[in-house]
């Protein structure tokens, strides 16, 4: 007798008792409930129902004292109706109806008064206003966490004497006492050695700075992974599944708080200066959506309406991504694809002057102090020739297999963690795989940097001055080519930093898989770039190489000579970061225009889509979900998405509940149960609504009721009017049903009853019922057979009928 489930088991109905709508805090509420107790006391913010009784509409002959009292209180709207439990989803449906009749309201008052005119275009303006505000903050929180996390990563290794505050960049920019070629050593900049045994020199200064790089790892990540735990639970991971969830209508409570936005806020920048291997890209959308819910409740009209409020969310995601990546189209391009459900066209716009805000915000902060909104902007222009598309290819294709790798492995240890005592210790966890890290990741220079500084060094393309080992190429070289840098022989260096990358690139895919997903923030998209970056930049080096050395052979005379700039690796780099990103997320467009707006390099969006492509074809031939997908599986998120196709012939009744051979549905009728009748039935079932019907013998189907809004309605029915009783009847027709004298006065609730529910027949294939949900976002469909109600098939029914047809475990979908 399955009725539309919740996630959090109800525990019946209980007069006086409504712990099961409470939340810690309404500000930090994705929902806003005004008198969010839900206790009904005579307080400011619940105005009190004094209707008094009129004559014609109040008495209905005799009873009690000569009259039967028809308690009709719906006519002013009571405090929590029409509100949404915690993990449960939103009928778009009737928050789409709310929103056009109040813009309908608005725009018929606005011909009355100036006054009204006013408000009228203020509530058309606040939109844009909204947009402006959630652009500033997220681009200046960006760029907080940008320095903050540049600054702290630097301490590991040392501290800046000519005032702490200055990374080593920084510190060494205000030194007299520097040349271009070691422009990161100056007497200002001190290692941890330098400090504590004053001297830089011989093994023990080395042991000395590696217990130091490893204690404040340690220390940062142990912060991190604490703060989380004990002030805000859901700042954890990267956030972008169930931002996805809740875009698609989900409830989360608290997920988009204010605690959730500090405690991100400030253990994001912790968990990346550990060193782990983790990026700051994808918790900056979360961090970005919690500025837009917070900024949302300013605004009635989003406050108040929570499909308006996921319209907003949409934009500041977009937001986030332009922030995280200075790209602002690519910003609206990735919320359009990836993480929206519903995004009309009036979304688009706002989404774009959100990300524009909010990049001009971050590049007016100039965290990176180079004006540029990101670290990889490339310098180099160098065409590439269609041979090279076999390579970037090939990129893909590894792009390809690692994500699909990852996605498995990873979901298989998240798997083991939520089912084993791991899970039980978060703390112990975090520490253990900092340790680690941090241990492994010293001794190489390239694990040791920031992964950001890994990705931007390995992008780079090696000019005259450049003094990194990638770069130690041996120079013998006309410069003919208007200073064009030719293709040459490799160096001592190069091959050493071949190898150093080869042993980074092995850590960077095993330890990101044991990373993302612990109980800290952590972002995926930085981790999957580096991958990329260095397979990228291994094979650039080798095809530089090969051209160098066989110039001759048939693939290389017709294009590139002898002391040619022929190829260039940093390039390599860029098409494997886009390869591996495309493999482990299954973006497409929003990745191509991200990369070319993240490097500059307009002329390489060809190489791009090629390897973003095949990436994606290899990993979808491995796999279907990209690894948001499968982290919102894995959690059991009622995310019924839209890419995918329904192709099985079952029809409605194969779906719908209840089955042959289960009790009957649960229905109210509309005119002859009690108060007690309907408490019973609420204490007795956690189902979250109710069909109405006009009896039990005619299941004529007259509307849909929910539990939340009974439990609301009767509970203020018996605190603010006199004579409800147990034995009152409750009716949801338009006029009251006869009652003999001397009863009880009834209580009239046709204001909360749905009379326009979706329904289906009983024959009616479920690829269409499955259209139906995706398209109207509906959370149940009541399912008739000659206008007789059978049953009911909720969104829960849905995804379990969809995993199972997929031969996966339908009992892993876990809310509706």
């Amino acid at each position: 007798m399955a009725m539309w489930q919740g996630a959090m088991d109800n525990r019946g109905f209980q007069q006086g008792s409504f712990s099961s709508f409470q939340s810690s805090s309404s500000d930090e509420d994705l929902m806003d409930i005004p008198g969010t107790a839900m206790d009904f006391s005579m307080r400011d913010d619940v105005p009190p129902l004094d209707r008094e009784i009129e004559g014609d509409k109040s008495y209905n002959g005799g009873g009690l004292g000569s009259s039967n009292r028809i308690m009709d209180f719906l006519e002013e709207p009571i405090p929590g109706v029409g509100t949404y439990d915690d993990f449960n989803t939103i009928d778009w449906v009737r928050e789409k109806s709310r929103d056009r009749d109040r813009h309908r309201e608005i725009t018929n008052k606005s011909k009355e008064s100036t006054w009204a005119l006013i408000h009228s275009v203020s509530d058309a303006f606040s939109g844009w206003l909204l947009m402006l505000l959630i652009g500033l903050l997220s681009g200046s929180l960006a760029g907080l966490i940008d320095i903050s996390a540049h600054w702290m990563t630097d301490l590991k290794e040392g501290i800046c004497t000519g005032g702490f505050w200055f990374n080593h960049e920084h510190c060494c920019w205000n030194s007299d006492h520097v040349t271009f070629e070691d422009r990161y050593k100056c007497p200002e900049w001190n290692s941890w050695s330098q400090l504590i045994i004053s001297t830089d020199e011989g093994a023990f200064a080395y042991i000395v700075n590696y217990f130091m790089y490893v204690l404040w790892a340690l220390l940062f990540a142990f912060l991190a992974v604490s703060l989380v735990k004990v002030f805000a639970p859901y700042a954890c991971g990267s956030g972008i599944p169930e931002i996805k969830t809740i875009l698609s209508g989900f409830i989360i409570r608290g997920y988009l708080g204010k605690w959730t936005l500090v405690i991100k806020t400030i253990t994001l920048v912790l968990a990346v200066s550990s060193g782990l291997s983790l990026g700051k890209e994808g918790p900056l959308v979360h961090v970005a959506c919690c500025c837009g819910n917070i900024l949302c409740h300013c605004f009635n009209k989003y406050r108040k309406n929570e499909a308006k409020r996921r319209e907003v969310l949409s934009a500041a995601a977009a937001a986030g991504v332009s922030v995280a990546f200075g790209a602002p189209i690519g910003g609206v391009l990735f919320s359009l694809e990836e993480v929206s459900y519903y995004f009309p066209l009036k979304t688009l716009w706002r989404s774009f002057f959100a990300a524009l805000v909010a990049a001009f915000t971050l590049r007016s902060i100039n965290p990176f102090g180079n004006s540029r909104l990101v670290l990889f902007y490339v310098e180099f222009h160098t065409p590439w020739h269609l041979f090279e598309l076999v390579p970037f290819i090939l990129l893909g294709i590894f792009g390809g297999l690692w994500g699909a790798l990852f996605i498995r492995t990873n979901i298989a240890w998240c798997r083991k963690r939520k089912t084993t005592q791991l899970g039980k210790y978060p703390v112990i966890e975090v520490l253990i795989v900092t340790a680690i890290t941090a241990i492994l990741a010293f001794p190489n220079e390239y694990t040791r940097m920031s992964t950001s500084e890994l990705i931007s060094e390995l992008f780079n393309d090696c000019g005259l001055l450049d003094s990194s080992k990638l770069c130690d190429y041996e120079n013998h070289f006309n410069t003919s080519k208007g200073g064009e840098l030719p293709d040459r022989p490799a160096g001592v260096g190069v091959y050493s930093a071949m190898w150093q990358l080869a042993l980074t690139l092995i850590l960077k895919i095993v330890i990101t898989i044991f990373t993302f997903g612990m109980k800290i923030p952590s972002g995926l998209f930085i981790p999957s770039m580096a991958v990329g970056a260095i397979a990228g930049r291994l094979l650039g080096v080798g095809m530089e190489q090969l051209a160098y050395y066989h110039h001759d052979w048939t693939i290389f005379n017709s294009w590139c000579s002898q002391g040619a700039d022929c190829i260039t690796p940093g390039l390599y780099a860029m098409v494997g970061a886009a390869a591996c990103l495309g493999g482990v997320t299954r973006m497409t467009v929003s990745l191509v225009v991200i990369m070319f707006e993240l490097t500059g390099g307009l002329e390489y969006i060809v190489p791009l889509m090629a390897a973003a492509m095949t990436s994606k074809w290899v990993a979808d031939a491995l796999g279907r979900e990209g690894i948001y997908d499968a982290h919102i599986r894995l959690n059991g998120y009622p995310f019924l998405e839209a890419k995918e196709e329904f192709a099985h012939k079952t029809l409605a009744m194969d779906v719908m509940k209840p089955r042959r051979n289960d009790p009957l549905l649960t229905v109210l009728t509309q005119d002859s149960m009690t108060v007690e009748d309907v408490e019973t039935i609420i204490s007795e079932t956690t189902y979250s609504g109710f069909p109405v019907v006009v009896s039990r013998e005619s299941q004529r189907l007259v509307g849909f009721v929910l539990r939340r809004d009974l439990i609301i309605s009767i509970e203020n029915a018996r605190k603010k009017q006199d004579g409800v009783v147990s034995t009152s009847i409750i009716y949801f027709t338009e006029h009251s049903p006869p009652m003999p004298p001397y009863t009880p006065p009834t209580l009239k609730l046709r204001n909360i009853l749905d009379l326009s529910p979706f329904t289906v027949t009983d024959l009616t294939p479920m690829e269409i019922v499955v259209d139906i949900f995706r398209k109207l976002g509906l959370r149940q469909c009541l399912v008739t057979h000659n206008g007789r109600l059978l049953g009911i098939i909720t969104k829960k029914d849905v995804l379990k009928h969809i995993a199972q047809m997929a031969n996966q475990d339908p009992d892993s979908i876990l809310f509706n």
